[in-house]
């Protein structure tokens, strides 16, 4: 009994074509199980050394607490006119094109939950949730949550806002 030479480099090919596809899809797997992971909020019931919020405060900008009203302004967004202002409140806010989005993005670019602004001790946060084409904080894409600052900018697709406090 003897076998074609040429079914049997297919069949190896195909049984390589397979494993390459389930190698890819385990590694995709980890690499959005680490993403997640590095979501988790910190512990907030150990106290902060002494001093440690002073210094942040001091780092990084005003303290929420102080009367200040953190908001986006828009820069660029199709459906919003340069200058319109979204109030972000003390609980933050999510934006995304989706109607239950607290500031709905009018970008084909944007995802239904694109990116969620929120507060983090006396700071406001923002990070990507997960979308398609990633959020932008001063050119930079989001890998994690990252704090903003005064008239840090945020782009998603080509809709882009300033921070303001």
């Amino acid at each position: 009994m003897q076998t074609d030479p040429v079914a049997v480099a297919l069949k190896f090919a195909f049984l390589i074509v397979l494993y390459l596809f389930l190698l890819w899809v385990a590694r995709s797997s980890l690499r959005d199980m680490r993403r997640t992971s590095q979501y988790v909020e910190p512990a907030t019931d150990a106290a902060p050394p002494p001093g440690a919020r002073e210094r942040a405060r001091e780092r990084s900008g005003p303290d929420l607490r102080a009367g200040v009203e953190p908001r986006l302004e828009v820069i660029a967004a199709m459906g919003h006119e340069p200058g319109t202002v979204f109030s972000l409140g003390d609980g933050g806010a999510t934006m995304g094109r989706s109607g239950s989005a607290d500031i709905e993005v009018d970008d084909p670019f944007a995802s239904s939950a694109h990116a969620r602004i929120f507060p983090r001790g006396d700071f406001m946060f923002i990070e990507d949730m997960g979308s398609t084409n990633g959020t932008f904080l001063n050119g930079r894409q989001l890998r994690r949550p990252e704090q903003l600052k005064m008239a840090d900018k945020i782009r998603i697709g080509d809709t882009e806002y300033r921070y303001q406090e």
